[in-house]
């Protein structure tokens, strides 16, 4: 006999988590509930998740609005490190993961809940993030992954399981594309994907225009950063979510955001991924063009080492651990003087920062001239030269 008597599964009302929740109440005897997360995936996809659930087995369901806290306390902190995993993928998944996790928990207390249930593959990386997070929060909630336990391999089965109790699920057996939204990005695998060398097709991509239809004309948008974060788009000052979504409205159009990668998951084999992440795309690209202006050469290069770090802990699943706290009090320190106005031009896949400026640049003109000048003194650099080569000089003196 099952110990477990209440469990909370995060659930999305698609195909997987449909059939979790039967699964669960036959094979656990347990109660279930359902917690729904609000990250911005949209209104179409949230629209009749409640029913779904009910008609489903479960016996309640929890929707809540996590967009705001998403924004100010996951992807802002984030993007002050400069993060983008192995050189490309802008983590759109991954900072979601911990600020679900978590509302996942507080569901469960609230409940009194003794168990926590996800419907993550055992291929993935979301098991580990969302597990990790649970280790952290919740080390005494048993945690329950019917994709690890069940003998339903395919979509198919799923929906034999399904039909067999008469769960209404709107899913088809020739669903081609996983898919994972948020208001940061769109995540797209499978399907064609899975071949590296086939390219995407149209139907791959479902919120940017394709640089080919992206209009013929750029458009420019200015950002208003102040310590790390844009808190105003086209003068209009907004807080982070809303800079987010007018961002993405702005940006999408132009084709702005879309990456193809093959990328190493957690679990040791690589993957293919196609990601749109147009409106992030866009604050990327003004955040580094104030640290251009800002850092000095020494603290732009440990920024480096900590977006690469830190990059590697949101994507393992690892936010609620001492080295999250310790890399964002380093980059919220070098963020103090990332403070400016950035003017970005868009145009037919391409961002780029066309006119930037600080109270805290660094560059200035009078040192950095080509032309006639009375701040620098030229023969100062043959001195410097021979200083900063002497290692050098004495090595290739010792080897003669």
């Amino acid at each position: 006999m099952s110990s477990i008597k209440k469990v909370v599964l995060a659930y999305s009302g698609g195909l997987d988590t449909s059939a979790i929740v039967p699964w669960l109440k036959e094979n656990y005897g347990c109660e279930v509930i359902a917690f729904v997360a609000d990250v911005g995936q949209g209104a179409e996809e949230l629209e009749g998740v409640e029913e779904k659930a009910i008609a489903s087995g479960a016996s309640e369901c929890h929707i809540v609005d996590l967009k705001d806290e998403m924004v100010s306390d996951y992807i802002y902190p984030t993007l002050k490190t400069g993060s983008i995993y192995e050189g490309t993928y802008l983590l759109g998944t991954s900072m979601a993961r911990p600020i679900i996790a978590k509302a996942q928990v507080e569901i469960a207390r609230k409940v009194g809940a003794d168990a926590l249930s996800h419907g993550c593959t055992g291929k993935g990386n979301d098991q580990v993030r969302f597990e990790s997070c649970f280790a952290a929060l919740a080390p005494d909630l048993k945690v329950i992954a019917p994709w690890r336990e069940w003998d339903l391999s395919s979509r198919e089965s799923l929906l034999d399981y399904l039909a067999e109790r008469n769960i209404p699920c709107s899913a088809s057996a020739t669903k081609i594309y996983s898919r994972d939204a948020n208001a940061w990005h769109i995540s797209h695998e499978g399907g064609e994907l899975e071949d590296p060398w086939c390219q995407p097709s149209d139907q791959v991509w479902t919120w940017t225009n394709s640089p080919e239809q992206a209009p013929n004309e750029a458009e420019y948008v200015t950002l208003n950063v102040v310590e790390g974060e844009v808190v105003a788009v086209n003068g209009e000052s907004l807080k982070p979510y809303d800079c987010l979504v007018k961002l993405n409205d702005i940006a999408a159009p132009h084709g702005v955001g879309r990456v193809d990668i093959v990328e190493n998951r957690l679990v040791g084999m690589k993957s293919r991924g196609c990601y749109e992440t147009p409106g992030g795309t866009v604050i990327m690209a003004a955040l580094q063009a104030i640290d251009e202006l800002v850092l000095d050469k020494s603290s732009r290069k440990w920024k480096e080492v900590l977006g690469g770090e830190f990059s590697h802990l949101v994507y393992d699943g690892r936010w609620f651990t001492p080295l999250k706290d310790s890399i964002l009090a380093g980059a919220e320190s070098l963020s103090k003087l990332a403070t400016g106005e950035v003017v970005l031009k868009l145009y037919k896949g391409q961002v780029t920062a066309v006119q930037k400026k600080s109270p805290n640049s660094l560059y200035s003109e009078d040192f950095a001239t080509f032309g006639e000048d009375d701040v620098y003194d030229q023969s100062h650099a043959e001195g410097f030269i021979r200083l900063f080569s002497l290692s050098s000089r004495i090595s290739a003196l010792t080897k003669k």
